[in-house]
């Protein structure tokens, strides 16, 4: 304990800069918890990693801007560092947005996670601690109550999600009429394509539809079983 107690001592850590990366640290524990009780790829971990670099190269930064003048005479910007941390970031939050097949975007809000986590850092690094509180009050208010309030009172458009079904159907069954049992089950069709198979006397349905945010899809799937002239049905939530 007293070795590390003089080392701490020796190199100027100051009680300050333990504050700075424990508030970091909460910030991107609070983060990072958000993303992983919904199995996001950017979880925990990263979230934690990216707010304590954050912060580290923000503190870096600011203080090698006001300690090497005094040795060389070089005036540097205090900001200069951490302004990199941004077009870092940039690739990580790349790397969780996926495209998947049928051209769906997943992982943007994840993304913009990573970013926020990133911010947080570099603001709580530069001192702005009361601030960067305040912007994690106003952020879970905004992808949480907000987006809940909408989806409570606003157009019944938004309350509803979107599911991709694939269905083969019998060649004899006009379009008409597959789309009319869509309708029936209340099944909004946004976009569709058509495709042959080997068998001849089928064909295949791509559907990206939309339905009721409190329809599963295993009562998507029942009740596509059901329709007339349906061979076989696979769907996916979105």
């Amino acid at each position: 304990m007293d070795v590390i107690l003089n080392f701490i001592m020796e190199y100027g850590v100051d009680a300050e800069v333990w504050i700075k990366l424990a508030v970091a640290m909460l910030l991107g524990l609070v983060l990072g918890m958000e993303r992983e009780l919904k199995r996001k790829p950017a979880g925990l971990k990263t979230s934690l990693v990216i707010t304590l670099a954050s912060c580290v190269l923000t503190i870096v930064s600011i203080h090698a801007a006001y300690e090497f003048p005094k040795i060389n005479g070089v005036m540097m910007d205090p900001m200069r560092l951490a302004a990199q941390i941004v077009t870092g970031v940039g690739f990580l939050g790349a790397g969780v947005i996926l495209k998947r097949h049928h051209d769906v975007i997943s992982g943007l809000t994840t993304a913009a996670m990573v970013w926020v986590a990133s911010a947080m850092g570099v603001a709580v690094g530069a001192g702005f601690i009361g601030e960067s509180l305040a912007a994690i009050a106003f952020l879970f208010v905004s992808i949480k109550l907000i987006p809940a309030l909408i989806r409570r009172f606003g157009p019944r458009s938004l309350r509803r999600k979107e599911m991709l079904l694939e269905l083969v159907v019998l060649k004899s069954t006009s379009m008409t009429d597959m789309i009319r049992q869509l309708q029936d089950r209340n099944i909004t069709i946004k976009q569709m394509r058509i495709g042959d198979l080997a068998q001849e006397t089928c064909y295949q349905l791509d559907i990206e539809a939309r339905v009721d945010e409190k329809t599963h899809a295993a009562q998507i799937y029942m009740d596509s079983k059901k329709m007339k002239d349906v061979i076989s049905v696979r769907v996916e939530t979105i």
